[in-house]
């Protein structure tokens, strides 16, 4: 059984992932959630299983909620299912990828100061971060995988774009922060830092300004999910971050 602080964060995740959908439709073991909006954007297009699953159905259970669309990614939070999961998924054509739940439990590191941006602010670094990644998409793809991070402003009571700035005011480091001051929890999501500004600090800065926001805000539970198989988890855990759990995503298309 995974533990109190693991389940009340998966309850968060099923929860932002369910308020800033366009569109929320119920299944077994979990729900869908869409976005016509962004119909580019997996994030916003996907399937979410927050529960006790039959592996055997979940492949038609994915293509009855995501057949309209040309690719399939299924969310399992909780480790022991995703894995019991994982080999009728893969031989349906899906790709296997874990990924961690750390939680922050040291100090709040030290950083040069960051702020509280908009979405404005970003737009550029980010397009030119995502044309870098997907140097072949057309230009309505990369628009709403920018774009996107609007709808999240829905998922949670306090959502927060955090940015640190170069003397000359270029946005060099950013990331959302996600806050719930009901519960305590606050999680810190894609935490980037564009490539000609790497190991200047930035990144540090936008880290220890989004954890002293949470905890202003009481937040006990401070989160963030990282790849398993990259190298971030490393930076993150010499940072007070630790692993406490496991979630799996499952893609296709």
């Amino acid at each position: 059984m995974p533990s109190a602080e693991l389940q009340r964060i998966n309850a968060f995740l099923s929860t932002f992932a369910r308020r800033q959908a366009g569109h929320v439709v119920d299944l077994p073991g979990g729900f869908a959630v869409h976005d016509d909006a962004f119909a580019h954007s997996r994030a916003n297009n996907q399937v979410v299983i927050n529960a006790a699953v039959d592996p055997e159905a979940l492949p038609a259970i994915a293509e009855e909620a995501l057949g309209h669309l040309p690719y399939r990614l299924v969310s399992v939070l909780d480790d022991a299912v995703g894995l019991a999961c994982a080999e009728r998924l893969i031989r349906a054509g899906y790709t296997h990828s874990t990924y961690l739940v750390m939680l922050h439990a040291g100090p709040v590191p030290t950083g040069k100061p960051a702020d509280e941006v908009d979405l404005d602010a970003i737009r550029t670094p980010l397009t030119r971060r995502w044309r870098g990644l997907l140097p072949d998409v057309d230009n309505e793809v990369i628009r709403h995988l920018v774009e996107r991070r609007e709808a999240r402003r829905g998922g949670a009571d306090i959502v927060r774009f955090i940015g640190a700035r170069t003397e000359e005011g270029e946005i060099a480091s950013w990331a959302d922060l996600y806050v719930d001051p009901g519960s305590g929890m606050a999680q810190i999501e894609d935490l980037i830092t564009s490539a000609d500004h790497l190991r200047c600090g930035y990144a540090d800065a936008v880290l220890a300004t989004a954890l002293r926001l949470a905890v202003e805000e009481n937040c006990s539970t401070r989160f963030l999910i990282a790849d398993a198989a990259d190298w971030p988890r490393h930076w993150y855990e010499r940072r007070g971050f630790s692993v406490i759990g496991h979630s799996h995503c499952f893609e296709r298309g």
